[in-house]
């Protein structure tokens, strides 16, 4: 169970939200052992996280791949009831693929659970000065995108909901549906629910055209 600390009011609160112990923990320490830096709650859930709010925190860590609902979800919320909350999205999925949806919901930054032990700190500090924290390939990336529009965004993929599109980038990488549900801590029947709706959104009849559109998109961005 978490409860909120007692902090200094000079320290800047952070609110962790990640369904993974280990993550929230570790996160917490790093964290922590930053002079100006305290976790006021660790939170496994949308549903905690919510209630967390009640911390005031000055920042909050969201992880995309939540237990309940997809992450992206709890960015968008958070975004519509706390308009001026930093946040900053953690994940274990490509950036490349993902953190141009996490802005997009809201998020003022991207970072790989990968690079998270070196980077989350200056991560931090870069989102709560009032900028965007992406890699340096990933801001040559959008910055192209800027500069020479593009159709993709409006075409079906973006019609897909934020866990859709997660199983999608996880089909791609060759996970099977009993994977993918231990991964996202879902049952295998939801995941399949899932791929239905993908094909369905998609216009995609079969498993093995649903793979090898997967991997093509993947490979193509």
């Amino acid at each position: 169970m978490h409860a909120k600390s007692s902090s200094p009011g000079s320290e800047t609160r952070v609110l962790i939200v990640d369904d993974h112990p280990i993550i929230r923990e570790g996160m917490r320490h790093l964290l922590n052992l930053q002079g100006d830096l305290h976790v006021c709650f660790a939170a496994a859930s949308t549903e905690e996280a919510l209630a967390a709010m009640a911390c005031q925190p000055d920042i909050a860590i969201v992880d995309i791949s939540l237990q309940s609902d997809s992450g992206l979800d709890l960015v968008k919320t958070l975004r519509h009831r706390h308009p001026n909350l930093p946040i900053l999205v953690l994940s274990m999925h490509d950036e490349s693929l993902f953190a141009e949806r996490a802005l997009r919901s809201g998020a003022n930054g991207y970072l790989m659970k990968l690079e998270a032990t070196d980077h989350v700190v200056s991560a931090v500090r870069e989102v709560l000065a009032g900028n965007i924290y992406l890699s340096a390939a990933m801001h040559e990336k959008l910055a192209r995108a800027l500069m020479i529009p593009q159709e993709r965004s409006k075409g079906p993929i973006a019609s897909l909901s934020e866990r859709e599109f997660e199983v999608l980038h996880l089909i791609g990488l060759g996970f099977s549906a009993r994977q993918i549900a231990e991964k996202l801590n879902r049952s295998v029947k939801t995941i399949e629910a899932h791929q239905a709706n993908i094909k369905e959104k998609l216009d995609i009849h079969s498993g093995k055209e649903l793979m090898r559109f997967a991997i093509q998109w993947i490979e193509s961005q």
